[in-house]
């Protein structure tokens, strides 16, 4: 199999309330929700390198064939690689201002990079990180 993952999909309590948490709060770029005109289809997608999704979680639910995820269901991160410290804080402030939880504030690591942990309003778990052996492209 090749790589090709293309999107993560998430699944939300409240569509125009995460939109906004990561439009006008984290600033990435969307077109909005689409696919409104579809029962189970309104969906945010962000554009990014890799796309991020935002999906009700009973449309998801619906859509996977799967019960319906608990809100703290957890269990995996998204990392958010940054090409420098400053970065890594930069973009934890900018969570805060949004309205992210600070689950573990930026520090140093044990295996020499820089990191935090923070909780959308969904309570989806993303790491900030400056890793200095693995820099993002510019």
């Amino acid at each position: 199999m090749k790589p090709r993952i293309t999107v993560l999909t998430l699944g939300v309590e409240d569509s125009e309330g995460a939109l906004a948490f990561y439009r006008d709060g984290l600033g990435l770029p969307t077109r909005g929700i689409v696919g409104r005109e579809y029962e189970h289809g309104a969906v945010v997608f962000f554009e990014l390198d890799c796309g991020l999704g935002l999906y009700a979680r009973d449309d998801l639910a619906w859509d996977s064939g799967m019960p319906r995820a608990a809100r703290d269901s957890g269990g995996f991160s998204i990392g958010h690689n940054m090409r420098t410290r400053l970065e890594v804080d930069s973009v934890l402030e900018q969570a805060r201002s949004a309205g992210a939880r600070i689950v573990k504030p930026a520090q140093d690591t044990f295996w020499g990079g820089y990191a935090e942990y923070f909780q959308d309003p969904d309570r989806h778990l993303w790491e900030i990180v400056w890793n200095p052996q693995l820099l993002p492209p510019e």
